[in-house]
Formats: structure tokens, C-alpha cells, sequence
């Protein structure tokens, strides 16, 4: 399965991870409802070029019509992308009366989203139904799936607002803060721009660029949508973007860290054992630095300057390792709140990655350790823009050793565009470098030859499972290899060619890194129904991030499909006890941001026979046994780093009991995600708990 690239954070209204196969037809016009419209912003262009870490990849088109805007947007990257057509009406003061939006997104869902606004009341329609709601006074309509033109539109209905703040349907409010004045040169012209960030609907704010009430640009760490002709400032304004979420999250973390002079001692509770997988009787763990110190009896008094935390005969947990991940500052902090205290970043930009390591490991943000993959990509017109996208075989191995000079890199991932004749002599490379090797099974291949060629592990439960359903010149580098799904239903699992791969797996000892939780999003999710594994939380969420919990991700076109996408579940699912119950190793990741998403994927394991305290002992000491670092990480003992997290209930009973998760320690930094959740809109789980000072 392709990475999930977050491209989703820069776009205010969820539209920036859309995606299609065909380009969608544009929506026919409304009729004319605002006549006395100011009309199109003077200077504003008429065309946004995308571009990914630098590369253009697609574009932004802006048609001013009688009465608001005619909106084309579309990308690709990764061999996927949105494709939207939109036709916004406005009011004299800027407020959208009519929207609609067609497309389709990442995974093929259609879209058909529909608002208007007539005499106070609201009706809209998108993916998780019809819904309408009565308006008494300015409100401005938050789209689930929009271009980033939504921006623009926002931005100058703010700019008129009291406060840059206003009221929004379906919920909540939108605003903006000014962040920055500067200067943009293509050579040739000369502009003044401002940077607003905008936020009140989702987990974090977007930042976007305007000239006067004129769109500019969005801009992200890794990802902008700029002005036609000011592509050169690409790199600069990313780089700006990176620091002002540096700010925001080195001030959260201010707010939300807690670092004692002194010991600290978690009082009162049941050290579960992952080696055992039982809880223990209550005790009491003493943190110094950032290393355990001690597990006292519960009637050992605490000492003069402690601080003593009170876990009231909860469940004390080794920290969990979430192992496929594409880490950001925001799920870096989320990952913490959810007692993900360790992550194996699976590819990423590689620059904008050490940036963030830097600040974690500096204390200046909150987040897991990470455990980095040299991300290897083949050019082509599907490609990746992570990590390193190379040419020639050549240019593969010197990546190879490229990263290997770099340092801080425990094997490499290889990826679609890649050409299967490559993959020997990269192999040859990461072994002599020390590197193992992971990866997709690239396009035009299977994983009989990739095991052959020498990887030690295989990225997503599909990436296997295709290469016994395709032709060979199927091309996985599309879609492809998601859609295909819907022919599992027919394959027999116990057939010679499936055995004939497990037994190759089980011979030379190659792992999977199935992202259980995705594949159960991308066949299970269905419009208009919460998702499944959104059931427990969907209603702490901000308003956009709970209808995403009602949209499906995949196109579900006919009852046929509908059936076929289940069967397929169901197929992985039997895969997934198979492979257990042949000792193959398996570790849990989402590609999703973890989180909440990575409770999920434990939560999955249990259909495959697996028990909650052993999910628990796996996906604490067993991963970090997996990646060498069990001497010091994944238990609760003395002289071990101080990696835990408090639950008040018993979650080797019931695994759901980890979702409720009242303190987390970090490299002996105490947080607390009831402090954490608000900085991000989502309404807290627990309290939190009580803590003193020893006098």
C-alpha cells in the first residue's frame, strides 16, 4: 500500500490527501443568487502550481464567474492525487450561498458535495448525508473535501469578521492570526505577502499565504501550492512553515511537559510484565533522569522532594512502538498522548525528519523515539517524493551508501517505482553496509522474487497478497494495488503458490509489517457510518476530523464491490492467522499517524487469536526485541529508560482500556493527555491525576 503522505495538514477543509483515477466532470453552475457580489480580487492568479518537497506535481485553476469562482484542482504524487472541480457563489460580503464540489478522493470515494444557504437556513450534502441546520447570523461553510482555494475564500470573509474569527457550519468556528509580513521575488516581479494560520476545525492549523485579500499560496514543511511563476520561493517558504510549527509545538510543549528536579514516584500501581504478560500487585515506580530507579513496595514511604503521582491501582504499561509510521510534529505529539513512546518511521522528507528528531530528542517537542528507514524510490511518472528518488541501478546502490554515511538509518525501505532488476544489487549494498531491507514489492514483481533477491521484511498485508491475484503486467504503481483488492474473495489460501511464499517467509525468516488497521479502513468504511475503529473516540474529535470518521475510503460502487471489499477483509484476516500460526514474524504499524489509529491496529490482532496481555507484551517488549534495543527499552524494571504510561483500568482484560490513558512518561518527562488533546481540539479521555510535592 502506497504511504499515506500527509499532504492532508495543509488543506483547511480535508481536501489535501483527495485523490481520483479519472478527472471528475465539472459541476454545472448555479443559477446567479448573488448579483451584488464585490466580484474577483484585483492581481489574484488564475493558476497555483502544487509542488512536493520541490517538485511540481500539479496545480490549482481559478475562473472568476458572475458570481464567485469556478476552482480545477488536481495532483499526483505517489500515483495518486486529487481531482476537484468546484463552483462557490458568494454573497456581498464574501459568505458562500451556493457550493458545490465533485471528485473523487485518495482511495476513489466520490465526491458530490453540495451546500446552499437560503433565508438563515443551511442545507448541505457530503459524504456522511444530508444534513441541514438553521443560521442566525454570519456563519461560513467548512467543506469536507475542497481545493485549497477554500483558503482564499475564508481568509477574506475572516479579514471583514470581527476578531478574524467566525461562526462555522456545521460546527465550531473558524479563525485566522497573522503570522508573518514578507517579501517574494521571482526575479522578474516583486510582492508583498502575509502568512495567516487558520484553524478552529481541525487538529492543527494551516498556514497559507495572501497578497492583500489575493491568494498566494499554502505552504507546509514538505508540501506548498504557490502563485504560478514564484516556484523559486518553494524551499524558502517551506522552511518557514517548518518553523512556525516548531513555535506552536515548542510552546505546547511548554505548557504540557512536566520536568521534576527530583525523583518522581508513581504511586500505587500494577506493573504489567510483558515477558509473563500479567499484571503484578500494586507498588510503586521511581523515575530519576530518565531512567527507571527503583519498584518500591507500596508501603514504602515516599521521600522529601519526590514528586509523587497517585495512579489509584491502575495498570502501568511499558510504552508501545508504533512501526510504520511517517512522523510529523502533530502526530508526534498525539503518538505521546496515546503511550506510543517509541516509532519506526518508515520514510519521509529527510531533512524536515532530522529537524524534528533534533527537537524531540532536545526536549523542545514531544515524541516517540524513532527509528529511521532510508526511503529508495525509482523515478517514473508514479513516483514518491520521499527520501531519495533515483534513476539507474547505480544511483540505487550509491543511495545505499549514501544513507549509510549519513547514519542514524536501520535498514532501508524500497519502494513502487523501483525496477525489480535493481533490487539484487541494493540488497548487496544495505547488507554490506549492516542495513537490513524492507519494503513494497515494486511494480512488475512479487514477493517470490523479492524474497529471493534477500528482504528481511515485507511492508503491507496487499503488497503480499496481489502478487497471487495480478498478471504480470499489471502496474501496482497506480491504484491498482488497492482496487485489486476485490479479487481475494476467490483466492485460495491454501493453494501451492500462496504455500510455496509462506514456506519461503518461514524459511529465510522474512517478517511482515501488515497495517492491519488500514487495510480494515480501505475495505470496511462505508459513507455515512462510523467507522469501526472510530467508534470510541469519533465524539471527542474536532467536527471535520468526525465526519471523516463517517466517509469511506474506497469507491463502493455497486453491492458486488461492496461484498467483493468485505471478502477481502476477510481474506487478510485468515492470511494474518496463517502466518501466525507458521511463527512468522509480524509487527504493528498503521501508516495511518498512529494514535488512536494504532490502538485499532492492536485491537485487530485479537481476531487473528490473539489475547490482550500478549498484544500488549508484543507490541511493547517484543518490538523493541525486534529492532535490538530490549536491554533498555519495552519492560518497567530498574535501570530501564523510563517509558511507561498509566491506565486506570485493566487492559490485559479488555484492550479497549488503553484508549483511556491518564499520564505517559517519556524519557522521564511526565505528560499528561488530558493536557495534551485540548492544544488540539479533541475533548480529553481522563483526568488528570492527582500530584504532590513530598515535603
Amino acid at each position: 500500500m502506497a504511504t499515506l503522505v500527509r499532504l492532508a495538514g495543509i488543506a483547511v477543509f480535508a481536501g489535501g490527501l483527495a485523490a481520483c483515477e479519472p478527472a471528475a466532470e465539472r459541476p454545472a453552475e448555479p443559477p446567479a443568487q448573488a448579483a451584488h457580489w464585490a466580484g474577483p480580487v484585483e492581481h489574484e492568479a488564475a493558476s497555483f502550481t502544487v509542488l512536493a518537497s520541490g517538485t511540481p506535481i500539479g496545480a490549482v485553476q481559478v475562473t472568476p464567474q458572475e458570481s464567485g469562482y469556478a476552482i480545477f484542482y488536481e495532483f499526483r504524487n505517489n500515483g495518486r492525487g486529487p481531482t476537484f472541480n468546484e463552483v462557490v457563489v458568494l454573497d456581498g460580503d464574501g459568505l458562500p450561498t451556493h457550493w458545490a464540489i465533485n471528485g473523487t478522493t485518495t482511495f476513489g470515494n466520490a465526491v458530490d458535495e453540495v451546500f446552499r444557504l437560503e433565508d438563515g437556513a443551511a442545507f448541505w450534502r457530503d459524504t456522511t448525508g444530508e444534513n441541514e441546520m438553521d443560521v442566525a447570523g454570519p456563519a461560513l461553510y467548512a467543506p469536507q473535501n475542497s481545493s485549497p482555494y477554500s483558503l482564499a475564500i475564508t481568509a477574506r470573509a475572516l479579514m471583514a469578521a470581527d476578531g478574524n474569527r467566525l461562526a462555522a457550519i456545521p460546527g465550531g468556528e473558524v479563525r485566522m492570526e497573522e503570522m508573518d509580513r514578507l517579501t517574494v521575488s521571482n526575479g522578474d516581479e516583486t510582492r508583498e505577502i502575509t502568512s495567516w494560520a487558520l484553524s478552529g476545525l481541525g487538529l492543527n492549523p494551516t498556514y497559507f499565504l495572501m497578497d492583500g485579500e489575493a491568494f498566494f499560496g499554502v505552504i507546509s514543511p514538505s508540501f506548498a501550492i504557490l502563485a504560478e511563476g514564484f516556484e523559486g520561493e518553494d524551499e524558502r517558504l517551506r522552511e518557514l512553515a517548518a518553523d512556525y510549527g516548531a513555535s506552536r509545538f515548542e510552546a505546547i510543549q511548554a505548557r504540557v511537559a512536566h520536568e521534576f528536579d527530583g525523583p518522581v514516584r508513581v504511586r500505587n500501581v500494577r506493573v504489567f510484565d510483558p515477558l509473563s504478560e500479567a499484571l503484578g500487585e500494586p507498588v510503586s515506580v521511581v523515575v530519576e533522569g530518565n531512567r527507571i530507579a527503583a519498584i518500591d513496595p507500596l508501603d514504602m514511604p515516599s521521600r522529601a522532594g519526590e514528586v509523587e503521582i497517585d495512579g489509584t491501582g491502575g495498570s502501568l504499561l511499558p510504552g508501545l512502538f508504533e512501526m510504520h509510521a511517517h512522523m510529523g510534529e502533530a502526530s508526534a505529539f498525539l503518538n505521546i498522548a496515546a503511550g506510543v513512546t517509541s516509532a519506526r518511521d518508515m520514510g519521509n522528507n529527510n531533512e524536515v525528519l532530522e529537524g524534528l528528531i533534533a527537537n524531540i530528542e532536545a526536549g523542545r517537542v514531544a515524541g516517540p523515539r524513532l527509528y529511521r528507514s532510508a526511503f529508495i524510490e525509482g523515478r517514473s511518472p508514479f513516483n514518491s517524493n520521499s527520501g531519495v528518488v533515483v534513476e539507474s541501478e547505480e544511483e540505487a546502490v550509491q543511495a545505499v551508501h549514501d544513507y549509510a554515511d549519513r547514519g542514524g538509518f536501520h535498514q532501508i525501505k524500497i519502494y513502487n517505482s523501483m525496477r525489480p532488476e535493481w533490487i539484487p544489487a541494493v540488497i548487496a549494498a544495505a547488507r554490506e553496509r549492516g542495513l537490513r531491507v524492507t519494503g513494497h514489492i515494486p511494480a512488475f514483481t512479487n514477493a517470490d522474487a523479492m524474497i529471493e533477491a534477500g528482504y528481511d521484511e515485507i511492508v503491507h498485508i496487499n503488497q503480499l497478497m496481489l502478487g497471487w491475484v495480478l498478471d504480470a503486467d499489471e502496474d501496482t504503481r497506480t491504484l491498482l494495488r488497492l482496487t485489486a483488492l476485490q479479487r481475494l474473495p476467490v483466492l485460495d489460501l491454501d493453494s501451492p503458490n500462496v504455500q510455496a511464499t509462506i514456506d519461503a517467509m518461514v524459511e529465510r525468516g522474512v517478517a511482515i509489517d501488515p497495517t492491519f488497521a488500514i487495510h480494515e479502513q480501505l475495505l470496511l468504511s462505508r459513507n455515512g457510518e462510523v467507522f469501526a475503529g472510530a467508534v470510541d473516540y469519533v465524539d471527542h474529535l474536532p467536527v471535520n476530523a468526525q465526519r471523516g470518521a463517517r466517509s469511506a475510503m474506497s469507491a463502493i460502487g455497486s453491492p458486488e464491490e461492496d461484498e467483493a471489499y468485505r471478502g477481502a477483509f476477510e481474506q487478510i484476516r485468515q492470511m494474518l492467522a496463517m502466518m501466525r500460526e507458521r511463527g512468522i514474524a509480524m509487527v504493528p504499524g498503521t501508516d495511518l499517524g498512529g494514535s488512536f489509529t494504532y490502538h485499532r491496529e492492536l485491537e485487530l490482532y485479537q481476531l487473528i487469536g490473539m489475547e490482550p496481555a500478549e498484544i500488549l507484551g508484543w507490541a511493547s517488549h517484543g518490538m523493541a526485541a525486534f529492532l535490538g534495543v530490549e536491554n533498555e527499552l519495552g519492560r518497567i524494571e530498574p535501570g530501564y529508560l523510563a517509558d511507561f504510561f498509566l491506565v486506570p483500568g485493566d487492559p490485559t482484560q479488555d484492550l479497549r482500556e488503553i484508549k483511556t490513558i491518564a499520564a505517559v512518561v517519556a524519557d522521564g518527562r511526565v505528560y499528561f493527555p488530558s493536557e495534551i488533546y485540548p492544544e488540539f481540539g479533541i475533548r480529553p479521555f481522563t483526568d488528570v491525576p492527582a500530584m504532590r510535592v513530598v515535603e
